[in-house]
């Protein structure tokens, strides 16, 4: 009786670690996803969120482009800075740079 080989492993019933580490790197790169591209009006609105935020002392969120899923940030926009990002507090005594680029959303 021959059975029919339902996937490549089959006919092996061990896979070596280097070879398995491979396969799960490269299923996880082609799950990469591309960076949106924002347009002009978008990237006013952005713009606009940020400026409040510093004005007002508002919360905003900022969500950030990640090739393999976003993240979110909330806290308050301290100062815009074209070269070096969005300076953003999180909380009374702790802030962080933000580069521009990586923002596709503010809220």
């Amino acid at each position: 009786m021959s059975r029919k080989l339902e996937s490549i492993w089959d006919c092996s019933r061990m896979v070596m670690p280097e070879h398995k580490q491979r396969i799960i790197r490269e299923e996880r790169e082609q799950e990469r996803r591309v960076k949106p591209t924002l347009d002009p009006q978008e990237i006013e609105l952005i713009d606009r969120a940020l400026y409040k935020s510093m004005e007002e002392h508002s919360p905003v969120t900022l969500t950030l482009f990640a090739p393999f899923g976003d993240s979110q940030y909330k806290g308050i926009v301290m100062k815009i800075d074209r070269q070096m990002g969005i300076k953003i507090r999180w909380s009374e005594d702790d802030w962080d740079w933000i580069k521009m680029n990586d923002v596709i959303s503010v809220t």
